[in-house]
């Protein structure tokens, strides 16, 4: 099984070593993600996992089933809640984590957006999975610990510099940054060509924050100089879909 695959069923084991602590009310309490309900939060993810599921076995179907909204309203919010729901989203999760470790990494699956290569597809399954667990640290206000596997989330917030503008029909405003980040064991990650008047650098995990959108720029200690970087961690977005807007200064903070 390749790697980020490995990292993706390590990322919801972890999640669901989390649920596995949820009594029947916490499931009904409202996250700091649009007033989320943890129900809410886990069926989002069952819905984009069972639609992965499908665009990995029937590419034909998948196609058919994003373009009728009377099949993927109830697909991508399934009405099942607390432990069945649980158990449902952990049985499509694993089949999905099995799906993409045995495909061939030059496959193309398609999504939402753009078609992805399926290591692409995997590590954007994870950045889903790690960001929404989140609205559940932050909930229950627990500090989380971070490892390297992190590392795909990052490679796929840089890879979406252009995307962030793009799909907003607007134009990059200057080169990629330069990203110099310190990964949870204190390793060093660098991203494009050198820059010393427009990078981005600091904490790997609040830089994965800010691309997922579960942080606001304001509310973390990155260092950003240079007016593309500025612009870019301001509305940053490395996932597909319709353009959406960061939470406000002060909204989701960092114990």
């Amino acid at each position: 099984m390749m790697q980020q695959a490995l990292d993706l069923l390590e990322e919801g084991q972890e999640l669901k070593a989390l649920l596995d602590t949820l009594d029947d009310e916490d499931w009904a309490r409202a996250t700091p993600f649009k007033n989320w309900t943890i129900n809410k939060v886990v069926q989002h993810l069952h819905g984009s996992d069972r639609m992965a599921v499908l665009a990995l076995t029937d590419a034909d179907a998948f196609q058919a089933a994003k373009s009728t909204p009377a099949v993927l309203g109830p697909t991508m919010n399934p009405v099942i809640t607390g432990d069945e729901l649980k158990s449902a989203w952990w049985t499509y999760f694993k089949e999905m984590c099995r799906l993409l470790g045995e495909s061939d990494a030059r496959r193309r699956v398609p999504w939402f957006g753009p078609d992805m290569g399926v290591m692409m597809f995997t590590t954007a399954r994870q950045m889903e999975t790690w960001a929404h667990g989140q609205d559940l640290y932050d909930l229950r206000r627990q500090v989380r610990s971070n490892s390297d596997r992190l590392k795909n989330i990052a490679v796929i917030g840089v890879k979406t510099y252009g995307w962030t503008f793009a799909n907003r029909g607007m134009q990059p405003p200057g080169p990629a940054p330069s990203v110099n980040l310190v990964a949870p064991s204190g390793a060093s990650w660098v991203f494009n060509d050198p820059s010393v008047d427009n990078y981005v650098q600091g904490s790997a995990v609040e830089f994965c924050h800010v691309v997922t959108q579960g942080r606001n720029i304001a509310d973390v200690n990155l260092t950003v100089v240079g007016g593309p970087a500025r612009q870019w961690m301001e509305i940053a977005q490395c996932f597909a879909g319709p353009p959406e807007t960061p939470p406000a200064a002060g909204a989701r903070v960092s114990l």
